[in-house]
């Protein structure tokens, strides 16, 4: 089990000497931002996320504004990055290290898109991280390349000792179901996670994985296919 989160303003820990720098004249925080400076135009949408509005007051300098996007969002991360490697003993290190990069951003902050989209960028990005950093050490898998060109890989399963098809209860066939979404390629792995986990639309998760909507139904379409074959064995087609 990991160890339990430390709200990063606590008192204690590298967090709350961070959240105290802009008082003792760090120069993280930079150009502070004002609601009525007219040389930035926010948009609708922008007006409207709470949370982009307590990143730029953040940004200006205020000194509970971390504070409110810690304890607003670490339950959001914490279920992503869980979602994202399947490891319990990383969450708490990963959401560490994404407050960590917000805060050190804080000072080029600028709200082109919602804050939610941003979080999870930072999130995938880091847990895309540590799932190349595993599959270093992984062996016997299958190595192709799509007709995009993008290079995936997937795991052969051993069926020599399974029926071709397995009768499980709803809790049994949930986990087959994360171990098989955890063998896909990276890429396919986190867009079939913000799309089935997070709701995620088409047009966010391109957002947030910095690439086209057509690239993203691309993704999901590889990432059904390989977990159909994954979990065929399961399927009771009579």
């Amino acid at each position: 089990m990991p160890r339990e989160w430390k709200n990063p303003t606590s008192g204690t820990g590298i967090f709350a000497i961070l959240h105290r720098w802009p008082e003792r004249g760090g120069d993280v925080i930079s150009e502070p931002w004002h609601n009525k400076d007219s040389r930035i135009k926010l948009a609708p949408w922008a007006q409207q996320d709470e949370d982009v509005q307590i990143m730029l007051r953040f940004r200006a300098g205020d000194p509970n504004a971390f504070e409110e996007l810690v304890e607003r969002n670490t339950a959001k991360v914490h279920a992503l990055v869980f979602r994202f490697l399947g490891d319990a003993g990383q969450v708490e290190d990963l959401t560490q290290e994404v407050f960590l990069r917000i805060y050190r951003t804080v000072g080029r902050y600028q709200p082109t898109a919602k804050f939610s989209t941003w979080l999870y960028r930072i999130t995938a990005n880091l847990c895309f991280n540590v799932l190349r950093s595993r599959k270093k050490g992984q062996i016997r898998q299958i190595k192709a390349e799509g007709n995009d060109g993008e290079d995936f890989s997937q795991e052969i399963p051993d069926t020599h000792h399974e029926p071709p098809y397995i009768q499980l209860d709803a809790a049994e066939l949930r986990e087959h179901v994360s171990a098989a979404i955890d063998q896909l390629p990276e890429n396919q792995k986190v867009a079939i996670i913000l799309n089935k986990y997070e709701q995620k639309s088409y047009e966010e998760i391109a957002d947030i994985l910095d690439c086209t909507t057509m690239a993203v139904k691309s993704l999901l379409s590889r990432a059904r296919g390989n977990l159909k074959l994954s979990l065929q064995r399961y399927v009771d087609k009579g």
